[in-house]
């Protein structure tokens, strides 16, 4: 195989290559290699992930998510609106559609380059985990939201190290040995928060991430600081919106909307991997 089409979307700031797999032209064994290679930056297309569109027997269509680092993991926000897109565009499903994942099924509605998707329910809630505070935390949580992710509310959220102390807490005892993704957020009011994320997989700050947006509000939410809906303002300067519905502590629907981009459709060549 000398080159493989590929469309490189971002979702606020979160930058993918998505691929039509459903002919199965990419064996599964091979699948992990050519994400590593292929989300180089410089070296060959670059990217925080890369997502196989493959056929679904119950819904629109499957995918595998696959994190820069060749991992694969179970849900992304950012990457679920990109792909909803990706195959409205390629007609592979209408405006609404359901598509499967690991995290179990999600439905996404498509208007122009917005888009939403219902998230999975959250689980592992926890509140203030047993964490020894560094300076300038005031709140340490935990949130399961498709994936794992620590929140933390600080101060002076712009001059945060995030990086620094992202990677600290991705890779606490606490977490092994899967890890987990950092957020830190700080709320502007009652339905305005900002957040920046450390992903795991990436192992590095992103311009944006939707389940952490989601994990950061859903605390928030559980504590009475915030009230549907939230928007979120990423890194990138894009903001994401959530919509949810809370009662006796649980959530029944979270609606994660927010812009796509198309970068460019192309070939990947083989002299790239």
């Amino acid at each position: 195989m000398e080159s493989i089409n590929f469309l490189k979307m971002n979702g606020s700031g979160n930058d993918f290559i998505l691929i039509d797999n459903r002919e199965g032209q990419i064996k599964e064994e091979d699948m992990s290699l050519l994400v590593k290679l292929a989300c180089r930056r410089r070296t060959s297309v670059g990217a925080d992930g890369l997502i196989f569109v493959v056929k679904s027997r119950q819904y629109d269509f499957g995918w595998r998510f696959f994190n820069a680092d060749g991992n694969e993991v179970e849900m992304c926000g950012n990457g679920g609106r990109c792909v909803s897109r990706f195959a409205f565009l390629k007609g592979i499903a209408g405006r609404k559609m359901t598509f499967e994942t690991i995290a179990g099924p999600i439905k996404a509605e498509i208007h122009g380059r917005m888009v939403k998707i219902l998230m999975p329910k959250p689980t592992d809630l926890q509140m203030e985990i047993d964490m020894e505070k560094r300076p300038g935390w005031q709140s340490v949580d935990f949130i399961n939201t498709g994936v794992p992710h620590v929140v933390v509310r600080v101060k002076g959220l712009d001059r945060h190290p995030v990086k620094d102390e992202g990677r600290l807490i991705r890779y606490h005892s606490l977490f092994l040995p899967l890890g987990t993704n950092a957020n830190f957020m700080q709320v502007i009011d009652k339905h305005k928060l900002l957040v920046r994320t450390y992903e795991r997989g990436v192992e590095d700050e992103t311009l944006a991430c939707g389940t952490g947006a989601i994990a950061s509000v859903l605390v928030n939410a559980i504590r009475g600081v915030l009230e549907s809906p939230v928007i979120v303002e990423t890194r990138g300067g894009d903001n994401l919106t959530i919509c949810f519905s809370l009662e006796e502590n649980f959530f029944k629907q979270i609606w994660l909307e927010g812009n796509t981009s198309i970068s460019y459709e192309a070939q990947l060549h083989i002299e790239a991997l």
